[in-house]
């Protein structure tokens, strides 16, 4: 019978690697704490209604890579391709526009999915961590989101970074603008691809966003989004370039910088990192002024970004920065005897609840074999139950570093193990 193996464009996270997981995942958690970001979790899938009209009909995302599913006697169902759209609904839902402490800041980690071929750095259901502060207009938001994102990268050990930044305007911005963008790509209609012609009449700004490389020649002199700005928004964009300027953060502008969903407006923006490929863009996010009324809320504003814990590893293992991650084990208890097992249980349970990392042999093996299983799982100490231990209620300590071994009461055992610990971690 054939086996069975893993659905392309996923992967299984193993132990030895899942640390790593683990650790980042504490890093964010302690970040968003510093920031005041406070945890929410949303539903896996969504209504697809949601991902229609919040994230855009003329994207990628909605047109090319939803997984989507017929629940019985339901509305179509789509597992959660991003988490804006998600967590704006869950505002709108629970009235958290009436929150006591705004704008709301919210922060979420978890996986998402998209029918994309796979490839390093994209797969079909991959992890992100996003951020998004909704009730706020204030372009210090802004910087100060830009800068959760960019001091994550930085505390993780990356360097190299810059953000792309731009403007793209408000509706009336882009009602400008659109009209000269229009003749200029309809004067290359026939030369571009066949999604860009599609778009050209439905959203030509997203004709900017194409990553075919012959598109992008022809439309690297089209008419710049950042001409048609409103004294406003014109504004609202220098402010952000100052907060960031005051932060220390270094910025690129970037006019053709779009980004691929529909909810942007005003800033828009993304986090690069030099020399690390075809996962060269690591974060994105901005402004979606408008995303909360199109969700059936009131005309709030927000602003966030997500990014992928994926491409942050690759970006990790590229730059060769090893995560400060540990597997080693506290202690493992060594049974020489049959008799001593019951003994061993028990200690091996009170030295667990004493907040100790520890484990015993269960297959049976001798003397020898139990040693190699402590110095496979990096056992700090060792345990060794035998006869004489047994008869005496004792046990034998030893430390496996420097071999130093004395007799100990079972019942002393857990805290004179827990005291050797805390003594080598105050020096």
């Amino acid at each position: 019978m054939a086996r069975i193996q893993i659905p392309r464009g996923t992967q299984d996270i193993m132990p030895g690697t899942v640390e790593l997981w683990q650790y980042v995942e504490e890093k964010i958690r302690d970040l968003c704490h510093r920031y005041n970001y406070q945890e929410i979790r949303t539903p896996i899938f969504e209504h697809t209604e949601l991902f229609r009209r919040g994230v855009g009909e003329t994207t990628d995302v909605v047109e090319k890579e939803m997984y989507s599913i017929e629940s019985r006697g339901e509305d179509a169902l789509t597992l959660r391709p991003e988490n804006t759209a998600g967590v704006v609904r869950a505002y709108v839902e629970k009235k958290l526009y009436g929150a006591p402490n705004q704008p709301v800041k919210l922060y979420y980690l978890g996986p998402m999915f998209r029918h994309e071929r796979p490839q390093a750095g994209r797969l079909r259901q991959f992890t992100q961590f996003g951020v998004e502060a909704i009730g706020a207009s204030d372009p210090a938001i802004d910087a100060e989101v830009i800068a959760v994102a960019y001091r994550f990268y930085e505390e993780m050990g990356l360097s190299g970074l810059t953000v792309e930044l731009n403007s793209v305007g408000t509706l009336e911005d882009r009602a400008r603008h659109r009209v000269h963008l229009l003749e200029y790509l309809n004067e290359r209609r026939t030369e571009l691809c066949a999604d860009c012609q599609s778009r050209i009449d439905r959203n030509p700004l997203r004709v900017l966003d194409c990553k075919v490389e012959k598109d992008q020649q022809l439309t690297k002199d089209a008419p710049s989004i950042l001409d048609y700005l409103s004294e406003e928004s014109a504004a609202h964009f220098e402010a952000v370039k100052q907060y960031l300027d005051a932060l220390g953060i270094s910025y690129h502008v970037n006019p053709r910088l779009v980004r691929g969903l529909d909810y942007y407006t005003l800033t828009a923006f993304e986090i690069k990192m030099q020399e690390i490929g075809a996962v060269e863009t690591l974060c994105g996010g901005g402004r979606y002024n408008g995303l909360v009324a199109e969700l059936g809320g009131d005309d709030v504003p927000g602003i966030g970004f997500a990014l992928s814990i994926e491409r942050l590893l690759i970006a990790l293992q590229k730059k060769g920065i090893e995560l400060p991650v540990t597997h080693s084990l506290d202690c493992y208890l060594i049974t020489q005897t049959p008799q001593a097992k019951s003994v061993t249980v028990q200690l091996l349970d009170q030295l667990r609840q004493a907040g100790l990392s520890a484990e015993m042999d269960y297959l049976e093996r001798k003397m020898k074999g139990q040693l190699k299983a402590a110095d496979r799982l990096a056992a700090g100490y060792t345990v060794i139950i035998g006869e004489s231990e047994l008869e005496k209620g004792t046990v034998v300590l030893k430390e496996m570093a420097s071999g130093e071994q004395q007799e100990v009461a079972q019942q002393d055992l857990a805290a004179t193990l827990v005291a050797k610990i805390q003594g080598k971690e105050s020096k």
